[in-house]
């Protein structure tokens, strides 16, 4: 992928060490799946043109971690912390940050929310004016995650996230971030909504049409998003989706000169 020419210029002085590469913030990202005529589903939101990051990219729901996410009082249900921090090669406090992570962010950027009264349970409704009152309290930081769940009597599910992948923003950006990306189905009597904020639009799309649109450029997808939307394209179903194995491994593009030029290599 050639770099443009303002970043193609930090990458240089990235490579060479006269710019010292910004720090990557713990983040979380949910591709949420549900079934549809002709196979699977995602969810996309496409990023306003006046953001800092990845403007006008088609990108799943997700965000960086809040130092809050790790609070212990969060009531969990499924896989623990330690579990997920073995799959995602990070400490029992990290891991629960980013499931936590996960699970806020997919609410707050969508109106899912992976959470239920019991481990067996899952809300059916987040429609209403009261919950819209607790997602924009949620995003402007004046509501924990925690007592939010403890308010409502909900509880964390974390068996219903799959981790999917592992991806760092490259040295080169000026934002970074270091994202765990989750896959999870939409629940039964739940629905997405377009709630605004730091997207302009939304669309479920079929991950091979995502693929194929901006293959034409019609829409424009970051190398993490793309690469899950092929993978995901692979799966005939939802269920398909979810029987899929993964082994998480991390991986970071880097920037290369070819022949005179920067690019950008993809690779774990």
């Amino acid at each position: 992928m050639p770099l443009p020419a303002e970043l193609a210029a930090r990458a240089r002085d990235v490579l060479a060490g006269r710019v010292e590469p910004v720090p990557a913030r713990d983040a979380a990202t949910v591709v949420i799946l549900r079934d549809g005529a002709g196979g699977p589903e995602v969810y996309l939101l496409r990023r306003k043109s006046t953001m800092a990051f990845a403007a006008g990219a088609y990108v799943f729901p997700g965000g960086s971690v809040d130092e809050r996410d790790a609070d212990q009082a969060i009531a969990w249900a499924g896989p623990s912390p330690a579990e997920w921090g073995a799959v995602f090669k990070a400490s029992e406090r990290l891991a629960r940050a980013l499931v936590c992570a996960a699970v806020r962010e997919t609410f707050e950027e969508s109106g899912v929310l992976l959470a239920g009264p019991g481990p067996g349970s899952v809300v059916a409704d987040t429609t209403g004016d009261d919950w819209e009152a607790d997602r924009l309290a949620l995003i402007d930081r004046s509501l924990a995650f925690a007592d939010f769940l403890a308010r409502r009597g909900l509880v964390l599910r974390s068996d219903l996230l799959k981790p999917w992948a592992h991806w760092i923003t490259p040295e080169i950006e000026r934002k970074r971030f270091d994202t765990r990306f989750f896959a999870a189905v939409l629940p039964d009597g739940q629905r997405t909504r377009d709630v605004g904020g730091e997207a302009d639009q939304v669309v479920w799309q079929r991950p091979a049409e995502a693929v194929e649109l901006a293959r034409q450029g019609e829409i424009f997808l970051m190398p993490p998003t793309h690469r899950t939307l092929t993978e995901l394209a692979a799966c005939g179903s939802v269920g398909d989706v979810l029987a899929a194995p993964r082994e998480i491994v991390r991986i970071m593009p880097r920037a290369v000169e070819v022949e005179g030029e920067m690019r950008l290599v993809v690779a774990p």
